[in-house]
């Protein structure tokens, strides 16, 4: 009698102290989830992003004042095009690129900044083709992750499950109901909430980052409270009390 009642205060003892699969697994419902359409994304350009853009076209020797160097001075066109200048899209989403002048591309989707400044530089250069990038392309994962930080993206193209896979995935305390992305849209931020343990997040428009956003991984309560205490005390109690319960039903036996 006495072991049994030793073994079911065990039993409850462990029982409370671990977390269900709805706390931890991301998402749960992947197989009744119904098959959605594909997303197609596409970042749309920013004040403060830094542009790589060169021109070319079939006699290179056009392209050249459109393709300034980093630092004037002599230069020789060659296949790669090195030390092509940078733009930094300001305030008010303009860039000053050579010949043209100021031209928008703050707003416009990668495509329509390319299909713009094409059109434009048709009027001096035949069949122009013109190559963008967004140089300056990152996230930031911050919180209860193995490895917060910024992380640069070439591709311009990331899901917030591959940010969060680049940071080391999030730590058993973190709270995969209420992971927060906070995204700069019009000069103003914007705050959501996502949770991931449910496939819906997929066609939502934080499914994909964009450049400069910043993921929040919050805490849950098991570590809010172990931080006031030290992560060690919750465990240090459980084994108190069951040894306090085993010593109090053997005095009473």
């Amino acid at each position: 009698m006495r072991f049994k009642t030793v073994f079911v205060l065990l039993t409850l003892v462990i029982a409370a102290s671990c977390a269900s699969r709805k706390d931890i697994a991301y998402l749960q419902d992947a197989d009744i989830a119904k098959e959605g359409q594909a997303q197609t994304y596409e970042p749309t350009l920013k004040s403060d992003d830094l542009l790589s853009i060169i021109v070319s076209a079939e006699t290179p020797e056009v392209t050249v004042p459109f393709n300034l160097p980093a630092i004037q001075g002599n230069y020789q066109v060659d296949n790669n095009q090195n030390g092509i200048k940078t733009y930094l899209i300001d305030y008010y989403g303009n860039i000053d690129f050579p010949v043209l002048g100021k031209i928008k591309l703050g707003g416009l989707t990668r495509t329509e900044a390319v299909n713009k400044l094409t059109t434009a530089i048709s009027e001096y250069v035949t069949n122009p083709s013109v190559n963008l990038r967004i140089l300056n392309f990152k996230v930031s994962v911050l919180g209860e992750v193995q490895r917060p930080g910024s992380f640069n993206i070439e591709s311009e193209r990331i899901t917030l499950l591959e940010a969060l896979s680049n940071a080391g995935d999030m730590t058993i305390y973190g709270r995969r109901h209420n992971i927060l992305v906070i995204r700069e849209t019009g000069g103003k931020k914007a705050f959501a909430r996502v949770d991931i343990t449910k496939t819906d997040f997929i066609d939502s428009p934080y499914y994909y980052l964009t450049q400069n956003d910043v993921v929040v991984v919050e805490p849950n309560n098991t570590r809010v409270k172990s931080s006031a205490v030290g992560p060690n005390t919750t465990l240090y109690l459980s084994v108190a009390s069951i040894l306090i319960t085993i010593a109090t039903i053997t005095l009473i036996r």
